[in-house]
């Protein structure tokens, strides 16, 4: 005769070895930062301290550092939303042809004007797989989405702040469809309408919408985030199970609303901004509230680190990775020479081809794996997250529907000492918004750093730049000349990248005509 209880325990002593398994398997936390620029912090991450880290405060960035491995060559696409489409997919923006920022739908969003006819892109953004309509994959990449591959294998999955996958009104606006368990205040927009309660956290396109309940609190939205979050990592962890938290700030992205918290140490005693080592001039109120909204970010990531600290156990199983999503705002509203002063010494910003549109700060700790207080130069694309990711949690069959071009750096968190080598190739035949001056590296390009150059080409004048960037940061010295034979092997490198990637390209108005390829330069 069949005993209920002894056969309840023979199923929970089969289901032991599996619960057992799961609750070794990492939590995983990705902190991303929006907007923030590689030198937008207290923790150097060039070869020397700068003015700039002497101006922010990020003490639990600096916290950070000393447990995991600082990466001082990481990158990311110079916009938002074709980093946050590689990083969910593992595509390279030349592959998912999410090449600028979306939001409305079958709506592009480059600016008129200029000597090209832009090539169609996916302006719907991606769309997952499982819910995708065909409505939704006009003009859109479908694809295996990084967090339902983390959910279907067994880990609990949080969406936590900016989204901006897909247009408004498509799956891809939605992020429970990519396997989210928990969406936390992310839909469509890329920016936030106001930081502010009293705002409502702004309205229509820009409405960061889901934290009513702060409204009458008068609680900065990147402190109501961190609170949610908190909230929702005591799920899993009371269940026993893994977690991954995507922890996507919408700081530090304009408006750059005043956070009072902070504000008051970039001020002077009589409320003037203070006087700052790099603009050789005080800070404008915009550079305040600039600087307390990195502040703030900074303030999140210590309060998840004190949460976590608070029950050893999961925080010795707890991976905690740093990164942002672009280079840092470089023209209007930022103080100073625009394209200079704002990523010294790396020139440009947001939406430039030079480096200070594209390097990223990023650190990475896991905790009895990396080596506490590292330095790694290897270099790091964004698309290389999702591989990574996938690795460190143990998951190691699956399938996308995608091809993955990211390489996983999980061998370069458990050796510091591995090198790798890693071309990293951008693609943006688009417009921006926010300028268009070719000479600062803005307007439809492609680039190409490998080795210690850095190429430059310019869809639109059919110019390609060539810069050492090993011994000029700056890029202000172009050797394209000087240099034909690095100059000609690298645009054959880029071109057969970016036909491999079968990527779009512009067409020349006046003669209908595709424009040149980067091997073709000149023959315009």
């Amino acid at each position: 005769m069949n005993n209920p209880l002894r056969q309840a325990a023979a199923c929970a002593a089969a289901l032991l070895p599996a619960l057992a398994a799961a609750q070794e398997r990492p939590n995983i936390i990705l902190f991303l930062v929006d907007d923030m620029g590689w030198q937008e912090t207290s923790v150097p991450f060039w070869q020397e301290e700068t003015p700039l880290n002497r101006r922010y405060r990020t003490p639990n960035m600096e916290r950070l550092a000393r447990l995991g491995v600082k990466f001082t060559e990481a990158y990311a696409c110079a916009i938002s939303s074709p980093s946050r489409c590689s990083l969910m997919t593992g595509m390279n923006a030349a592959r998912h042809r999410v090449t600028n920022w979306t939001l409305k739908y079958d709506q592009q969003t480059d600016q008129p004007g200029g000597p090209l006819t832009l090539p169609e892109w996916n302006w719907n953004g991606i769309q997952p797989e499982r819910a995708a309509t065909a409505r939704d994959r006009s003009h859109a990449a479908v694809v295996t989405p990084l967090p339902q591959l983390l959910h279907d294998n067994g880990y609990y999955t949080i969406h936590c702040g900016k989204a901006h996958f897909g247009a408004e009104t498509t799956a891809g606006a939605e992020p429970e469809n990519f396997g989210f368990d928990v969406n936390i205040a992310g839909a469509a927009n890329g920016a936030p309408g106001s930081y502010l309660a009293e705002n409502e956290y702004g309205t229509g396109s820009f409405h960061v919408a889901g934290l009513e309940k702060y409204y009458q609190k008068g609680t900065f939205l990147t402190e109501a985030l961190t609170l949610e979050a908190i909230e929702a990592m005591k799920v899993p962890i009371s269940r026993g199970q893994p977690f991954y938290l995507y922890m996507s700030h919408y700081a530090i992205h304009v408006p750059y609303d005043e956070d009072r918290r902070f504000s008051p140490n970039y001020r002077t005693a009589d409320g003037n901004g203070a006087f700052d080592e790099q603009l050789q001039a005080p800070l404008s109120a915009q550079e305040v509230n600039h600087a307390a909204l990195v502040e703030g970010m900074d303030k999140s990531l210590g309060d998840l680190l004190d949460f976590l600290e608070a029950q050893p156990d999961v925080a010795r199983r707890t991976i905690v990775l740093f990164m942002s999503d672009n280079g840092g705002h470089s023209v209007w509203p930022r103080q100073g020479r625009p394209d200079r002063d704002q990523n010294f010494p790396a020139r440009g910003g947001k939406g430039s081809a030079f480096l200070g549109g594209v390097r990223e700060p990023m650190i990475a700790y896991w905790p009895g794996v990396t080596q506490a207080g590292a330095i790694n130069d290897n270099r790091i694309m964004i698309e290389d997250f999702f591989p990574t990711i996938l690795e460190l949690a143990g998951v190691k069959r699956y399938h996308t529907t995608q091809h993955v071009d990211g390489q996983s750096f999980a061998a370069l968190l458990r050796n510091n000492g591995k090198r790798r080598e890693r071309p990293v190739v951008w693609h943006f035949p688009n417009r921006w918004g926010e300028s268009q001056d070719p000479e600062e590296g803005y307007g439809a390009y492609s680039a190409l750093l490998d080795g210690d150059f850095h190429l430059i080409y310019s869809w639109e004048t059919g110019a390609l730049r060539l810069y050492n960037v090993r011994q000029d940061i700056g890029e202000q010295t172009d050797l394209a000349a000087s240099l034909p034979d690095v100059t000609r092997r690298m645009a054959r490198q880029l071109t057969k990248s970016l036909k491999k990637c079968d990527a779009q390209r512009p067409t020349v108005t006046q003669t209908g005509e595709s424009a040149p390829w980067p091997d073709e330069a000149g023959q315009r």
